[in-house]
């Protein structure tokens, strides 16, 4: 029993030799060198934020409500918490994965009872008799990873899980910019509803106006009816803004969580305020964004996660050892099962080599070299992707201020012509007709101020969004678990 021994332990030494020397195949992950240009095509560069103005950048906004739908939208959005499952999913695949570092062992129970038959050719001593058997023991078995083949998928399953926390990061910042920009687009509503609401209550006046005139016979009725139909033409806009104003509200109950009849928003002073609006952007450079996107970084990982696949088919064209064995105890009667003569073992080293397969295996490695390749350039079209969507951005939101500027001068010279040509026909010194067209100016004019002044605010979020602005505390604490959970585990991940 004692040579029996020490030939197990003389074998287990000479396997953990080997596995102590043993390489990892194939290729070493190395980030890719990104090109990316050295500034933004913009002509004026505004002053930049801080890194942290831009980590939770609706703060700047100064909008306690706003900051309350953000802080709710991160305790109840549904993707979010969905994205948090994915993460947890990823976890529990990396741990799985890097189990197969170690030795399996599998405990047994059974008892049969057995009867052979006597209608056979040849009847054996005691055949049509019953046997009982009691056998209980273990089995165990550990694949020694000589070629890096576990390593690899280790390295793999780790690299998806950080992938999919910036997949979460990802979702973060795109929720918190819908959460905004829905904000922005409902008091956007509301403040074109009081435009309207502020021309209808005028030009109920200019009706009445004309009815009196007419009634006095110092008008004609076709004023009357042109008043009549430019009120109409006014008050026919109120459904479509109320529409807008509601798909906005809706919007932002779903975004936090909440039903839409279950969810409630200020009644009094809200949307009459200017929007809120930030005077610095925090542009950076470009290359920031490899730092800051999420969506890149979750790109790069995948890359990672899919170079070490290569490794894991690579190691398939070697030969796998592992030991194994297996100790039980089996007996026909219950209380002989403690007896040493009852036992039962086996035990040795293992050789598996995948010698010939038709080219199946290097088929294998030339797809997932291909699969990396793809991933490749996923990564470098992620990247370019992101410079076009944050200079795309910038140009919007300059050009859109630009013409909220230039609207917001013509309305105030079409309120003053409104206020002009009003006079100007009380006292009868011009036709309605001019009254009309400078009423219908100005609505008008007011509507597009208002929409343009949302859309200042949504593009400014959107130049945020494609910065990579938006992670929070609770993203980095995860971040954080993640990576603190994970250092135990990074060693069987390297070469």
């Amino acid at each position: 029993m004692q040579r029996v021994s020490g030939g197990l332990f003389g074998a287990a030494i000479f396997f953990l030799g080997l596995w102590s020397a043993g390489c990892t195949v194939g290729p070493d992950y190395q980030k890719p060198a990104t090109r990316m240009p050295k500034g933004w095509s913009r002509q004026a560069q505004p002053p930049m934020a801080s890194e942290e103005i831009l980590k939770s950048w609706w703060s700047g906004l100064q909008d306690p409500f706003l900051d309350e739908l953000i802080e709710r939208a991160g305790r109840g959005n549904l993707g979010l918490e969905e994205s948090l499952y994915q993460i947890e999913e990823s976890r529990a695949l990396r741990d799985y994965t890097a189990g197969r570092n170690y030795p399996k062992v599998a405990f047994s129970g059974s008892y049969i009872r057995s009867r052979s038959s006597q209608n056979t050719g040849l009847r054996a001593p005691g055949s049509g008799s019953e046997q009982g058997l009691y056998s209980t023991g273990f089995d165990a078995a550990w694949e020694l990873d000589l070629f890096g083949g576990i390593r690899r998928s280790v390295e793999s399953a780790q690299a998806q899980l950080e992938a999919s926390v910036e997949a979460d990061r990802a979702i973060r910042i795109s929720l918190y910019a819908e959460v905004a920009a829905s904000y922005i687009e409902l008091r956007t509503a509301r403040m074109r509803l009081h435009y309207a609401q502020e021309n209808i209550a005028a030009q109920k006046e200019m009706l009445a106006l004309t009815e009196n005139r007419y009634k006095a016979g110092i008008a004609p009725e076709l004023d009357v009816a042109q008043a009549q139909q430019n009120l109409a033409d006014t008050e026919s806009d109120l459904p479509l803004i109320r529409l807008a104003e509601q798909i906005a509200a809706n919007r932002l109950a779903v975004l936090v969580g909440e039903y839409p009849q279950e969810f409630h928003l200020p009644t009094e002073g809200f949307g009459l305020s200017p929007l809120p609006t930030l005077n610095e952007l925090p542009t950076g450079l470009p290359a920031d964004l490899l730092r800051r996107r999420p969506d890149i970084r979750m790109a790069e990982r995948q890359l990672a996660a899919q170079t070490a696949r290569i490794g894991m088919a690579v190691a398939e064209l070697y030969p796998s050892f592992s030991l194994s064995g297996s100790f039980y105890l089996q007996a026909e009667h219950f209380s002989d099962l403690g007896n040493y003569s009852s036992k039962s073992t086996a035990y040795g080293p293992g050789l598996r080599w995948r010698v010939f397969e038709g080219g199946r295996l290097r088929s294998l490695i030339r797809a997932e070299e291909a699969r990396t390749r793809q991933a490749l350039v996923h990564y470098e079209q992620t990247v370019l992707s992101a410079v076009e969507e944050v200079e795309t951005a910038l140009v919007a939101y300059e050009q859109e201020l630009l013409r909220e500027q230039a609207l917001g001068r013509a309305v105030q010279a079409s309120e003053n012509s409104v206020r002009l040509v009003q006079s100007l026909y009380r006292s009868g010194l011009t036709n309605f007709q001019n009254v009309l067209d400078a009423q219908r100016t100005l609505f008008r004019l007011q509507d597009r101020l208002a929409a343009s002044r949302g859309t200042v605010v949504v593009d400014l979020i959107r130049v945020y969004k494609a910065l990579g602005g938006g992670w929070d505390p609770a993203a980095e604490e995860i971040v954080q678990t993640t990576s603190d959970s994970d250092e135990s585990k990074s060693g069987s991940s390297k070469s």
